[in-house]
């Protein structure tokens, strides 16, 4: 290959390390501070008394333009490009999603009410409705025997990095002998490290290859927040904004024989979950936005494995300075998880983005279904989670919680067995449980 497999992170201008986190590790009735980033009521009636997260990393990338066969990747000693099988179409799609949980705690108030505080740092890229053959023809420089057309009118690009320091408040809101609901809100303080954006509503054209000629017609769009270098994202200069998770847990305790069991002595037969996490925003200052007439025929003989230095060559462009409004990639999560015995459980989620796929200025996950039987007890859960991804299809994993050690992948199976996948995830964790007794 002529480029990195890391520029596929970003068409066009983004080389950087789209949802998913702590794949699976999330249900956990022993998962603490992790359960909380899936729906901050999991933090009341908790099976932990206190849960101190030391270090926890997750990466989800998910698309349907490049499949990679793990076996003969990890098999072959020659270059990469042999293990790659490529998918273009008209409409390809890319996702990913880097998450890094740092010290972090949570503790019962008291009987009714919980309290945590969660540090995160993250970064999302998504590229939508990009034009697989245009892509690869960038990705190979401009080395292709084939001529083709594109038409791209839905393209956008969004990279997005940022920290945030969380406070959660949970409690009982209502709870019967065999009933109980629960709900909590986790209120976010967001540092913005920075963004960059792409987007086209009218970019179409054709290439042909004898003459080594790009010829193009309608309008290209790329901005960034002020400053943001997208190849070493600065930690050090932030811009604050404010977001919040809100969410509410139902159970459902048939066998409960008084109230004065606590909810969390008795398993419970069914529980549901709802939650709505990232909604808000970062706005930064003074960000530049580049228009670049793209109705021109040029000649790609010039490119050199930089494209906005092609455009800023070949195009007439127009720069403003304006303010940028980031939005967080809002999500509804839903969980329905039933205990078939004591240690024996099932789960069916659904993780659903509330942001259209072609918004601009907006992450967004993979919309993704999941179904999982685990075996949970305090100091040892082993779950399988299997899903269908938007743009990955099927993937099946594992995963594994041991005292402080938590590991998984809710990919990894199908990864091991496929020829090509298309979608990978893996997690680590690193913490100190208190458990209740």
């Amino acid at each position: 290959m002529k480029t990195p497999f890391i520029t596929l992170i970003f068409i066009f201008f983004i080389s950087l390390i789209s949802a998913q986190s702590y794949f699976g590790h999330t249900v956990d009735n022993y998962a603490g501070v992790h359960g909380i980033i899936y729906n901050p009521a999991n933090i009341v009636e908790s099976n932990l008394r206190a849960d101190i997260n030391l270090i926890s990393g997750s990466v989800f990338i998910d698309n349907d333009y490049i499949g990679i066969g793990f076996n003969e990747l990890f098999n072959s000693n020659e270059d990469i490009d042999n293990s790659l099988e490529r998918f273009p179409s008209s409409s390809n799609n890319f996702n990913i999603n880097v998450d890094v949980l740092g010290p972090s705690f949570m503790f019962n108030l008291n009987k009714k009410s919980s309290i945590g505080i969660s540090s995160r740092v993250r970064v999302m890229s998504n590229l939508n409705e990009i034009d697989g053959t245009l892509f690869e023809t960038i990705e190979d420089g401009f080395d292709d025997n084939d001529d083709f057309d594109f038409d791209q009118q839905n393209f956008t690009g969004t990279a997005h990095a940022w920290a945030e320091i969380g406070l959660t408040y949970g409690r009982i809101l209502w709870n019967k002998q065999n009933h109980l609901l629960t709900g909590a809100v986790t209120l976010k303080y967001l540092q913005g490290a920075g963004s960059a954006f792409t987007n086209s509503t009218n970019l179409e054209g054709n290439y042909v290859d004898s003459t080594e000629t790009l010829t193009t017609s309608g309008e290209l769009v790329y901005g960034t927040s002020n400053d943001f270098d997208n190849d070493d994202i600065d930690f050090n200069d932030l811009t604050a904004g404010f977001g919040f998770d809100i969410g509410f847990v139902y159970e459902w305790h048939p066998d409960r024989e008084n109230d004065t069991i606590r909810f969390y002595q008795d398993p419970y037969k069914l529980k549901i979950g709802v939650s709505v996490t990232d909604i808000g925003s970062i706005k930064y200052d003074e960000g530049e936005i580049t228009t670049y007439d793209m109705t021109a025929t040029v000649n790609t003989a010039t490119f050199e494995d930089d494209v906005k230095e092609f455009l800023d060559n070949n195009y007439n462009a127009t720069a403003i300075n304006q303010n940028i409004k980031m939005q967080l990639p809002t999500a509804l999560h839903i969980l329905v998880d039933y205990r078939l015995a004591k240690k024996w459980l099932i789960s069916a989620q659904a993780d659903l983005s509330m942001v259209a796929a072609d918004e601009q200025l907006n992450n967004a996950i993979s919309n993704t279904v999941l179904l999982m039987p685990r075996y949970e007890s305090k100091w040892l859960s082993v779950f399988a989670p299997m899903s269908l991804r938007q743009y990955g299809g099927f993937t099946a994993g594992a995963g594994l919680r041991f005292g402080p050690l938590s590991v998984g992948s809710g990919s990894i199976l199908s990864n091991l067995l496929s020829d090509s996948t298309q979608s990978a995830d893996v997690f680590f964790g690193l913490k100190i449980p208190l458990y209740r007794k």
